[in-house]
């Protein structure tokens, strides 16, 4: 590997990373967008995911991590001045230790593996990156096996998301889509293939509590726009909508939450059925 490159102005490869921070359409453009953070670059290059360029802070020892990640991974690499670095990494204190540029995965339902188990996430026109980072951490965590993002959205690859998502959204595969016709698609062939997927939608006048549906068959959890929740067309092809019951003052909960709490309902429903299956082998 040689020896790497030294940044210590804003040059155009600086200004060329910054805006991949704030501006979509360069991220989309270059295909590409920006890490930090020790698990969630870890994750990256596990996950097999393309590391384009390894930024590095130029002007401190480095820790055993970031110099094994810099051995180990053969790609470019950057010696950038601290205080450029801490723009990259969005803090005004301290500049983050290392910086990856990591490049996006084609927007493909065919990453979503279906098999007899599947439980996926369907988010409709979330507005808000966090929110969508959030769901991709609990998704991930509850056994989920994949996230789509539908409509005109917040972005998947917005800083607050990837940094919401710490480190998920390198191991739980997360497709933008248009429309729903592209789902409504994909569900068919699954359908077709002998995976009967059902869509349930979430709502505050569900069909049902969420505690009495049953989690255990292959579905899509359907999550609503923060403000407006799912629109009238992802409604109507619901099979099922499910409740949460609430008590106390509070009228709703906050999209990432609700779509936590009813991944967790379908988690502890397949383990429950998991150990009733074991058991009944025995």
């Amino acid at each position: 590997m040689p020896a790497a490159q030294r940044i210590t102005s804003r040059n155009a490869r600086f200004q060329q990373w910054q805006a991949l921070l704030t501006n979509r359409g360069k991220r989309q453009r270059a295909g590409e967008f920006l890490v930090q953070g020790v698990r969630p670059i870890s994750l990256a290059v596990e996950y097999g995911w393309p590391v384009r360029t390894l930024i590095f802070d130029g002007g401190r020892s480095l820790s055993r991590w970031a110099q094994e990640l810099l051995r180990a991974v053969r790609t470019e690499q950057i010696a950038m001045a601290p205080d450029l670095l801490a723009e990259l990494g969005e803090k005004n204190e301290s500049a983050p230790e290392v910086i990856a540029v990591v490049g996006m995965p084609a927007d493909d339902l065919g990453r979503i593996a279906v098999g007899d188990d599947f439980l996926g996430v369907l988010f409709d026109r979330p507005t808000s990156p966090g929110n969508i980072g959030s769901i991709i951490r609990s998704a991930d965590a509850f056994g989920a096996h994949g996230l789509i993002v539908a409509g005109h959205a917040a972005d998947v690859y917005d800083s607050k998301s990837v940094r919401a998502s710490t480190g998920s959204l390198f191991a739980l595969p997360a497709v933008r889509v248009p429309s729903p016709r592209e789902v409504t698609d994909w569900v068919a062939v699954q359908r077709a293939s002998g995976r009967p997927v059902v869509l349930v939608g979430t709502d505050e006048h569900g069909d049902c509590d969420v505690f009495d549906f049953n989690f255990t068959q292959p579905l899509l959890l359907l999550v609503g726009n923060e403000t407006s929740g799912l629109s009238n067309t992802w409604r109507e092809l619901c099979d099922y909508t499910v409740s949460i019951p609430m008590t106390g003052a509070a009228s709703s909960l906050n999209a990432a939450n609700a779509a936590t709490a009813i991944l967790y309902e379908a988690a502890r429903q397949r383990i429950a059925a998991r150990n009733r299956s074991l058991r009944s082998t025995r």
